[in-house]
């Protein structure tokens, strides 16, 4: 089982990269990895179907409703975003895009922020190294902001519930680290994202969506979200087995390969009532920024890729060394001034 499921996890962290059809269908690969894995560990059962099945429709909801708004009010939309962004000044426009977006993610959820996100990169007619840069430090921001509220993200409501603490138990615990890196995310996109010659005028050239686009978009979410559920059981047992006697300082990096596995499984796997703060501070923060680094780290980011078209490479060759260099500046900050 062990052998099985570490060759899984090369899979999921190389065939993305390295296969073309794989990359474009990266949904379904998803899915059909979850399954093996779970069929591997032998973890597959009716109990486990029926929470796969379950655990995709509201999310899938979510994001049928929303495509079906932006299709029909694309319009207005485009032209509100694009008044707002001439009356400001462009970098601080970036800025407030990423900082609310990260803020707001707690309160209207990280699928929703990353919608937005979504439909505000559209109408903004950006480079394409412009584009990705500010999709990734959003989706950084979007996945620690959500991460403040059990209803902003799937691993705050499974942290909240574990504990057995109040709803806003995380703000008090991580909120200070959380809106630090938010506004670091927030900076860097006014400092690397970049303004075209000339906006005036300018609406996307982005084509709309046809309604067979936007269905086809939401089966793949939902294909998504029930991989991730089976691919969390499935390395469940690997997780219990190797990693809850690990040494807090070592699973913060550990807890890297959530860029790869569903972050909200990880926590349910190695937060305990038993555990001091400062090591549910570490787990959390650990596990929501490396979330950013890759393409199936998080649910924002497979919402944004997908639509905007961005390859699993072009979001390793920026996500990874920020992410890297974020885990670097926080374990310093948990480890010598928490």
């Amino acid at each position: 089982m062990t052998i099985g499921l570490f060759i899984i996890l090369l899979l999921v962290l190389f065939f993305p990269f390295f296969i073309k059809r794989v990359e474009e269908n990266l949904e379904v690969f998803l899915f059909v990895i979850g399954l093996l894995a779970a069929i591997v560990s032998g973890v597959m059962d009716k109990s486990l179907l029926i929470r796969a099945l379950e655990d995709p429709i509201k999310i899938t909801a979510a994001v049928l409703i929303a495509g079906l708004l932006f299709k029909w009010l694309k319009a207005p939309l485009e032209k509100g975003i694009l008044g707002i962004s001439r009356r400001v000044p462009f970098r601080l426009f970036i800025a407030l895009v990423v900082l609310v977006l990260g803020l707001l993610s707690s309160v209207i959820t990280a699928i929703i922020a990353a919608l937005i996100l979504v439909l505000i990169v559209s109408v903004l007619k950006l480079d394409r190294p412009s584009e990705v840069r500010l999709v990734i430090l959003a989706c950084f921001s979007i996945g620690l902001g959500a991460s403040l509220t059990p209803i902003g993200e799937p691993l705050s409501t499974i942290a909240i519930s574990k504990l057995g603490q109040d709803f806003f138990y995380l703000v008090r615990l991580i909120g200070l680290e959380v809106i630090g890196a938010v506004l670091i995310f927030s900076i860097l996109s006014a400092l690397l994202v970049h303004p075209t010659q000339n906006r005036e005028g300018l609406l996307s050239d982005h084509v709309t969506e046809s309604y067979g686009e936007i269905l086809m978009r939401t089966v793949k979410i939902y294909l998504f979200v029930m991989g991730l559920t089976l691919l969390g059981a499935g390395f469940e047992p690997l997780i219990n087995r190797y990693l809850l006697d690990v040494n807090t300082g070592l699973l913060y990096w550990l807890n890297m390969i959530s860029a790869v596995l569903d972050n909200a499984t990880l926590a349910a796997a190695e937060i305990s009532p038993s555990m001091d703060e400062p090591a549910v501070k570490a787990i959390l923060l650990g596990l929501c920024i490396s979330g950013g680094m890759l393409i199936p780290g998080n649910i924002p980011n497979i919402i944004s890729a997908g639509k905007l078209g961005i390859t699993s490479k072009e979001w390793a060759r920026f996500g990874l060394p920020v992410g890297l260099v974020i885990m670097v500046i926080f374990f310093i900050i948990i480890t010598f001034f928490s």
